[in-house]
């Protein structure tokens, strides 16, 4: 038997759209660790609350952060 849900979740926001962020810069790591797991994955939409135009500009900074050796492709 299913349990009732009986918590009343707000909408989350998107990130960006929020504080006014036109540009996801590869550069700056600290905003894109928000947007990765603890295994090094990025965190699907659903469960960062970004919307899908800056998920798909985020997922590209990260792989590009990547590539740069600025953010880790797996974690040790």
């Amino acid at each position: 038997m299913p349990k009732p849900n009986n918590v009343i979740q707000k909408p989350k926001q998107c990130h960006f759209c929020v504080n006014n962020i036109q540009v996801i810069d590869y550069k700056d790591t600290q905003t894109l660790r928000r947007f990765i797991s603890s295994y090094a994955k990025i965190v699907p939409r659903k469960r960062s609350g970004v919307c899908s135009k800056h998920q798909r500009k985020l997922a590209n900074a990260i792989k590009r952060a990547r590539i740069m050796a600025l953010l880790p492709f797996t974690n040790k």
